[in-house]
């Protein structure tokens, strides 16, 4: 794969593109991979270093020891994979449900982060630990077990990309992704997305915080990313970006936007 070198640390595969100074780190959504940020590459300073991990459970990352992890969970692994690789600051971006994960980690270490990134921002669904799944997210599982990973993406994959008809190879690259989900790595993310809360965490973050949406993301739409972007302190609250004819899948549809919004040099929307 162009750019990218697979490696592990600390029981997660990860791509990286070697480069100078801070690493910029990449944390997929709940039906992704590493592998999907790819066409942010070519709009990211090629001398960066990227970063981009199979979170627990995904590609050969080992998945986590409980059942029903949280948010904090996934910050602890982030921490242990940081560690392992000697990064003490990066730049963060988290896609949907690693939106969550980076929120988490970001807002437990400050000094960890000199950035942070929520892009298509998955607000959670609030649902404690243990006490019963949103049907949303007992849906997800429940098609993954009952249809088999392919028939799940070929299900799933149309509603990340705005104007489905018009972009069948975005359709066909979100699907192709999503086929390789496995359990128990996604029945743990989908639990975890059940007991997300965004934005009580955007509210403890304070490093500087940006957000992007697609205009048309019927997944996290924008009101969703609007509510997030309110919630942050005063002192983090970067750019709220809110990119015209993207749907859910902005490393797709929207690379260079999404690149510009790492790069903090994007407009600001309402």
């Amino acid at each position: 794969m162009t750019g990218w070198e697979t490696k592990t640390a600390a029981g997660i595969e990860y791509l990286e593109r070697a480069g100078e100074g801070e690493a910029l780190v990449l944390l997929h959504g709940i039906g992704s991979q590493a592998a999907s940020f790819t066409p942010l590459l070519d709009h990211i300073d090629a001398t960066r270093r990227v970063i981009a991990w199979n979170a627990p459970g995904y590609g050969a990352s080992a998945p986590l020891g409980m059942d029903w992890p949280l948010a904090s969970d996934y910050a602890r692994a982030l921490e242990a994979f940081c560690d392992a690789l000697g990064l003490r600051r990066v730049m963060l971006a988290g896609h949907s449900l690693g939106t969550l994960m980076g929120a988490a980690f970001a807002a437990a270490h400050r000094d960890r982060v000199s950035r942070l990134v929520l892009a298509s921002p998955a607000l959670g669904h609030g649902v404690p630990r243990g006490g019963g799944l949103s049907s949303a997210a007992q849906a997800r599982i429940d098609d993954l077990q009952r249809l088999g990973a392919e028939k799940f993406a070929a299900l799933r994959a149309a509603r990340l990309v705005h104007d489905p008809d018009a972009n069948p190879g975005h359709v066909a690259q979100v699907q192709a992704a999503m086929s390789q989900v496995t359990l128990p790595g996604y029945g743990q993310a989908a639990r975890m997305l059940a007991s997300g809360r965004l934005l009580d965490d955007a509210e403890r973050l304070m490093v500087p915080t940006d957000v992007i949406v697609g205009a048309g993301d019927v997944v996290t739409p924008p009101d969703g990313a609007r509510r997030a972007f309110a919630a942050l302190h005063r002192a983090a609250q970067g750019r709220l970006t809110i990119v015209p004819d993207a749907g859910h899948a902005l490393y797709l549809q929207a690379p260079a936007a999404f690149a510009a919004a790492l790069a903090a040099h994007t407009e600001t929307a309402g």
